[in-house]
């Protein structure tokens, strides 16, 4: 049985969503819970919509496991007991468990991905309190060209200039959504919508609209950088704990499976990704 996990994390003290050798993880945690409730000798094997670096957050991720699993299985209890285990550890938590729909794939059925970013360029309001989710930047921020700047950049394009390179991979994506808001507290949101994010992506962009709005690059210079589609030093890649993870949009039921075949074959043909 394919089962579907919304789950939500505090990105702080986790090496990132992928297992690694010797290092916590959200992957990690999660696999080793499930075999502790469901009394396997081998973790099973989660695989996740987007996996997210040392330090991000998520409050929309999801993620399926294949089980082996009675059909009259109870998810509310089990969904109880995996919470329960995982209290011990309270930066996770497993928000739902349910058989997953015919056809769904964690991985590849998404139509898109949202996320967050969260700073603060007022030094008198810095709060302790969000200091693991918010950057604190001493530059002052123009809002409305931040928002102009994240405008240019919306679009189906090669976003060459903000991603890592990965050999074989391209870096060709559609940002569907880019804004700038100021909330009640001041705090400069961006929130942004993709049908997929290549590596670092997220943050690069925040910081080539933080170089723009802090006067050190102008717009027509990011423009230049953004049609090169190279890798530059003209912004940097802003920190981790900025950025959260908050929803990832399905197709409804009967698209899932052959939404999922398309991710597929165009993964296979363009090396496409999905890291935040």
């Amino acid at each position: 049985m394919r089962v579907r996990l919304d789950i939500a994390y505090d990105g702080t003290d986790f090496a990132g969503w992928a297992v690694q050798p010797n290092r916590r993880t959200v992957q990690g945690t999660i696999e080793e819970a499930l075999a502790t409730v469901l009394r396997l000798t081998t973790a099973p094997r989660l695989v996740v919509a987007g996996r997210t670096d040392a330090g991000v957050h998520a409050t929309g991720q999801v993620a399926h496991v294949d089980l082996d699993l009675d059909d009259d299985v109870d998810f509310v209890r089990l969904t109880r007991k995996l919470s329960s285990l995982l209290r011990s550890t309270p930066d996770v938590v497993i928000k739902g468990l349910r058989e997953a729909a015919p056809g769904f794939d964690a991985r590849f059925s998404p139509l898109a991905r949202r996320y967050e970013y969260r700073l603060l360029d007022r030094e008198e309001l810095r709060n302790p309190l969000v200091r693991h989710r918010t950057v604190w930047t001493s530059a002052h921020l123009n809002v409305e060209l931040m928002s102009e700047t994240a405008a240019t950049l919306v679009g189906l394009r090669d976003f060459g200039a903000f991603c890592k390179p990965r050999e074989g991979a391209t870096t060709i994506r559609e940002l569907q959504e880019f804004t700038w808001t100021r909330d009640e507290t001041s705090t400069l949101i961006a929130r942004l919508q993709a049908d997929a994010f290549c590596h670092s992506m997220v943050r690069a962009l925040v910081g080539a609209c933080v170089e723009v709005g802090s006067g050190r690059l102008t717009l027509a210079d990011l423009g230049d950088v953004r049609d090169a589609a190279q890798r530059t030093s003209a912004f940097k890649i802003m920190p981790a704990h900025g950025l959260t993870l908050t929803d990832v949009i399905y197709p409804t039921d009967d698209q899932l499976g052959a939404r999922a075949e398309l991710t597929r074959a165009k993964r296979e043909t363009t090396g496409n990704g999905s890291d935040s």
